[in-house]
């Protein structure tokens, strides 16, 4: 099992241990077939048990498959520099007949960005995130970039975006991501951005809206707008509004509102149950941060599940997301109460 140990993974409790001669391999697309190297043959079936099996999930953080020049597979180590033939999922296999499992939550609290997309192959993929130079977007953009994807940073600080980028690219050189500024608080920048997107003329399969301010003051934007209902979701609104034909045009797709379980303790009507558009864009004098931000968030829902019910016939699905609870990232950072509040909380909510 040495070739095991220096794929970096321990030996394993097989319970079928190969005749001498014979070597397990892989196919490109993971199934397990058997070299006989005294006899010069290869076979699917194990030698002593008949069984085919193939390799579950996908390669290990910081693994690469590659071909050589008499196109036979090998595998790259980029955090251990290292290559080698032997497949390092081969300690995972499994039946080509399992028994189907029992049904059970997947994913969890705990489970991070990188488990989740764990053997997704996202090559040819084109994702738009939106606020991704720090925070949730950033270990989006990172997670998706690292899984093959072609990321484009839609970031308001084009220094910060491009720092982003280098710090994706220094945990793989050969990830594809790029900065673009993208400033949620002018439509006119929202409209420069969408015509830069376009003139790239590339698909766009994932477009993820996580920007947003939170317990800012009150300001107007430079259209005459309360800038949390703007950055936070009118912004969003317009760029989807710009973006749907490429979105329709490259489906399967998908829109990711990021919003928040706060658009619970909000309301956008008056008393007699008629949409309130004061509400949505208040006055000074009218105007509370926290919720501004929570009705804002609540547009982001109501936005999501109606561009869902318009475009998911066309193949374009649309979801919102809440990512959980005070998570401690620079969101608070408008007002130093906020800041006490999530760094008291932050031993007790999911960390970056």
């Amino acid at each position: 099992m040495a070739a095991l140990k220096y794929a970096g993974l321990e030996d394993t409790d097989s319970e079928e241990e190969l005749p001498p001669g014979w070597e397990e391999r892989t196919t490109k697309d993971g199934w397990v077939y058997y070299a006989n190297h005294l006899e010069e043959k290869t076979q699917w079936e194990h030698p002593k048990s008949g069984k085919r099996k193939r390799v579950a999930g996908g390669l290990p953080y910081g693994w690469e498959q590659e071909t050589d020049e008499n196109g036979q597979v090998y595998f790259v180590d980029h955090i251990n520099k290292r290559t080698t033939y032997l497949d390092p999922r081969l300690a995972f296999t499994v039946e080509d007949n399992p028994v189907k499992p029992t049904t059970r939550q997947k994913y969890d609290g705990n489970s991070t960005a990188m488990e989740i997309l764990q053997g997704r192959d996202l090559s040819g993929k084109v994702v738009i995130i939106t606020g991704a130079n720090s925070g949730i977007g950033f270990e989006t953009a990172k997670s998706l970039a690292l899984h093959g994807a072609y990321v484009i940073l839609a970031c308001r600080n084009t220094s910060r975006g491009n720092d982003a980028v280098q710090r994706i690219l220094a945990e793989w050189h050969k990830a594809k991501v790029e900065a673009m500024t993208l400033d949620l608080a002018s439509l006119q920048s929202v409209q420069h951005f969408a015509e830069a997107f376009k003139s790239k003329n590339v698909p766009l399969h994932i477009l993820i809206c996580n920007a947003a301010v939170f317990g800012a003051p009150w300001c107007l934007t430079e259209d005459g707008l309360e800038s949390t209902f703007q950055v936070n979701h009118l912004g969003h609104f317009y760029l989807v509004q710009l973006l749907e034909d490429i979105l329709r045009r490259s489906c399967p797709a998908r829109v990711v509102m990021v919003s928040s379980e706060s658009h619970r303790f909000t309301e956008i009507k008056d008393a007699s149950g008629k949409l309130d558009f004061n509400l949505l864009s208040p006055s000074k004098k009218e105007y509370w941060a926290m919720l501004a931000y929570n009705r804002s968030k609540l547009c982001n829902i109501l936005f999501s599940n109606e561009l869902n019910r318009r475009l998911s016939p066309h193949g374009v699905t649309s979801n919102s997301v809440h990512p959980g609870n005070m998570i401690y990232s620079s969101i608070h950072r408008n007002w130093w109460v906020y800041t006490l509040l999530f760094t008291l909380a932050r031993p007790f909510t999911k960390s970056m």
